[in-house]
């Protein structure tokens, strides 16, 4: 099988997240205010996934200081019984509560929807559940379900599911509500590399992985030669190369020294290989994985 590197920097890195709820459903902020406190905080761009509203962006002619994206986030059970909260971009219509779960998550498909399995630990999802939608991507950190009982990780299912597709995306979200009882924000947010901040280069560039998921750490740049990868980013104290089951390579130790550069063999007989950085807080940031199926030339 034919494989290129996934990563393509020549744009430039705009800060977002993927998954926000506002006062349109059941989050505490208006737009305004949410657009005000993420651009204060470096943001470039939010996604609109309010429980089951089929966001309108170009229907919005308010001025925001950043970018919104269209985006409805489905809830409820599937048709087997399996709860399931699934975060999607993009613009759709004709989805509403009384279709149910399924026939929702088709329409959403149908209309070119990149569906995200959301907060899978916290819903106590089985790996099976993760694996009957073929999911574009999902939560591999959701910092509010973190804040209220500690499964806001989604590593273990993320895995799961790149031993089906190794193009499986990962993303780090808010799933901002700021509210009493959902405070959080500013946790875990994607990073996307692209040629500007529009609504026609950020969506292509997450849907084809041009991004890294982080809750703290940066990648500063990534290169593959052909057999060596090497990376600049933020100090960490690890640096992690992660395959399938036990497989991995790593730089860094427990001594207190920090790294903001390595470099890796990447083998050729792995299915799947990401990048994890770790800092002496223990927060992680995440690439996607390295190297995708070449398209056919014919």
């Amino acid at each position: 099988m034919l494989t290129e590197f996934r990563y393509k920097l020549t744009g430039n890195w705009y800060k977002g997240n993927t998954h926000v709820h506002s006062t349109i459903s059941d989050g505490g902020k208006t737009f305004a205010e949410l657009a005000q406190m993420y651009s204060s905080a470096g943001y470039h761009f939010l996604f609109r996934t309010d429980h089951w509203v089929a966001s309108q962006t170009n229907q919005d002619d308010n001025a925001y200081p950043l970018l919104w994206l269209d985006g409805i986030e489905l809830d409820g059970p599937d048709d087997t019984g399996a709860w399931m909260h699934i975060a999607c971009l993009g613009v759709f219509k004709g989805i509403s509560y009384e279709m149910g779960l399924t026939r929702s998550l088709q329409k959403a498909r149908d209309q070119g929807g990149l569906l995200i399995l959301a907060h899978p630990h916290w819903m106590g999802n089985t790996f099976e559940d993760a694996l009957r939608w073929q999911f574009d991507g999902v939560e591999v950190y959701n910092h509010v379900c973190q804040w209220m009982n500690g499964k806001g990780y989604g590593g273990v299912y993320w895995n799961a599911m790149l031993q089906h597709n190794p193009t499986t995306l990962a993303f780090a979200v808010d799933d901002t509500h700021l509210v009493p009882s959902h405070p959080g924000w500013n946790g875990g947010w994607i990073v996307v590399n692209a040629p500007q901040c529009t609504p026609e280069a950020i969506l292509p560039a997450i849907r084809a992985g041009n991004f890294y998921s982080s809750c703290g750490p940066e990648f500063y740049d990534l290169r593959y030669d052909g057999s060596r990868l090497s990376l600049r980013c933020s100090t960490v104290q690890f640096i992690r190369l992660v395959g399938p089951r036990y497989l991995g390579q790593r730089q860094g130790s427990f001594d207190g020294t920090l790294l903001d550069h390595a470099e890796f063999d990447l083998p050729q007989d792995w299915p799947y290989a990401y990048l994890e950085l770790e800092d002496d807080h223990g927060r992680h940031a995440w690439t996607n994985t390295l190297m995708v199926r070449m398209r056919d030339e014919g």
